[in-house]
């Protein structure tokens, strides 16, 4: 880390925050303490000179970070997929951060290109047009391949914007530390967390064969899902700084009008956009993490398509059973149930009262399911849910809280294609089919297959490990524990206990 770069890098950013007025605003939004505020206000006050006056028509926060710099608009973006650490007045502002900045020339994405590539643009692109989408990372550019080849969509990263996003890292670190010093119990702040979640974000996107990577996956779990695709990805055409899919061509599903204009039944396509993602989310665990309408288009056969794969999203197995038994039985309206699988899932301590804590639940799903349906906000009730959760004592859960920003922002590209679309009854096919395929008896039979296939691997080991559990009985020493002696002496105090890390000792 440079020292003198970083404090010099954090007074501007004080500045900036207090010459567009967005001080207060983010201080409120991290519930930062008064030593806190002491700080920030040290560092911005005094020289506001020195900020950056960005576009007065902005939001202050938005204002502040798009003057900032591409490294503070991707911090934004990332934040608002973390209102459980921004608060929720802050992400929505956030959301809507305009991620465009002035193109670099198509000369210079060209030479990107041949350096990364290996090859002329003439000899791998006939056509190579002028950058038709400018965002913090990269821009696009549609071209031809080759040859007579098909359209694509030519995505470069900008030059030297590795080691620009560096240089901004390091100061978010040192913000991060100065954090921690001055608000070491702030309930919300967790500083170097969010730091860390932000530089492993950006260390994805910085690298296209990442995107790549996940844009394939993506494109293996959906490939039969009907009124779905996505744009190819083009391997040889691809690498760490340049990757090249398919042209998608479509009307942007933000444009009701044009849809219209194309006959599309936005009915339809409200529906779809909501069970697709579940279906990604329960199904597969791996969902598009940004599908808002500017990543969206449907194609001339109705189709949606999707793209930009930068911010992707994973629940484990466990983590889907669990989710899509709070939302079956926030649809049943038991309230009980939902109550249990939270203590089974361990998310809300064993101590606190399971009956109480049903209640709780009750408070939340009654006044939402007492409205009209069309106004029934699955994403509003996930939002109170966390909110209850936090009061009794459940740690937050990264993974939970961008699947819960996700379906917000899924239910509204669905609701400004039909408002009077009834969320919940959407929903109730996708979820309860999955609740019948995973968490029934052919569920319990999948889980003990699974388990005997892992236990089989260690069968050409067994004889090995029975012979060295009974040599280590026939002598007076057990051999060295592989962890503390403490844990050792309390699992070894009967034969049983003993036989047991016998055998842990020799797996590991």
């Amino acid at each position: 880390m440079r020292g003198p770069h970083n404090i010099i890098r954090l007074i501007r950013t004080g500045a900036t925050l207090e010459r567009t007025g967005a001080m207060n605003v983010v201080l409120d939004a991290f519930e930062a303490p008064a030593a806190l505020r002491f700080v920030a206000h040290a560092l911005g006050k005094p020289f506001q000179w020195l900020g950056y006056k960005g576009d007065p028509a902005m939001p202050p926060a938005t204002r502040a970070l798009t003057a900032l710099g591409p490294a503070y608009i991707k911090f934004g973006q990332i934040l608002s997929t973390r209102p459980d650490v921004v608060g929720d007045e802050l992400a929505v502002q956030l959301r809507v951060l305009q991620d465009k900045l002035p193109p670099f020339s198509r000369q210079e994405a060209m030479e990107e290109v041949e350096r990364e590539l290996g090859l002329p643009v003439p000899e791998l692109f006939e056509e190579f047009s002028e950058p038709i989408a400018a965002a913090s990372i990269a821009q696009v550019h549609k071209a031809r391949v080759a040859g007579g080849g098909k359209e694509v969509a030519v995505k470069v990263l900008r030059p030297g914007i590795e080691r620009a996003f560096q240089k901004d890292i390091d100061a978010f670190y040192l913000a991060a530390r100065i954090v921690e010093l001055f608000a070491p119990g702030a309930r919300r702040l967790r500083p170097m967390e969010v730091i860390e979640h932000f530089h492993g974000v950006v260390r994805g996107e910085l690298d296209l064969r990442l995107e790549s990577s996940a844009a394939s996956e993506f494109a293996a779990n959906t490939q039969k899902d009907e009124g779905f695709q996505l744009p190819a990805i083009m391997w040889s055409l691809s690498a760490r700084r340049v990757m090249t899919l398919g042209w998608a061509d479509g009307v942007s599903l933000g444009d009701n009008d044009a849809l219209d204009a194309a006959g599309h039944d936005r009915r339809i396509l409200s529906e779809r956009v909501l069970t697709l993602f579940l279906q990604h989310a329960l199904r597969d665990g791996y969902f598009h993490a940004d599908m808002h309408q500017g990543n969206l288009k449907v194609a001339p056969n109705g189709d949606i398509v999707a793209y930009d794969f930068g911010i992707m999203g994973h629940i484990d197995q466990y983590t889907r059973r669990v989710y899509a038994e709070i939302l079956f039985g926030f649809i049943r309206r038991d309230y009980k149930r939902v109550a249990e699988v939270h203590f089974e899932a361990g998310y809300v301590p064993a101590d606190r009262d399971v009956d109480e804590f049903a209640r709780a639940l009750r408070a939340v799903g009654e006044p939402i399911f007492g409205m009209d349906a069309s106004h029934i906000s699955m994403g509003r009730l996930l939002t109170y849910l966390f909110e209850v959760t936090e009061r009794f004592g459940m740690e937050t859960r990264t993974e939970l809280i961008l699947l819960q920003r996700t379906m917000v922002v899924v239910e509204g590209v669905a609701r400004s294609l039909n408002p009077h679309m009834n969320i919940w009854e959407s929903a109730r096919p996708v979820v309860e089919s999955y609740i019948t395929e995973s968490i029934g008896p052919r569920a319990v039979l999948s889980d003990v297959a699974d388990t005997a296939k892992v236990l089989a691997r260690f069968g050409p080991r067994l004889p090995a490990l029975v012979e060295k559990m009974l040599i280590a009985q026939a002598t007076e020493e057990p051999p060295k524990p592989p962890k503390s002696q403490l844990l050792w002496t309390a699992l070894a105090g009967s034969g049983a206990g003993a036989g047991i890390v016998l055998l842990i000792g020799a797996l590991f």
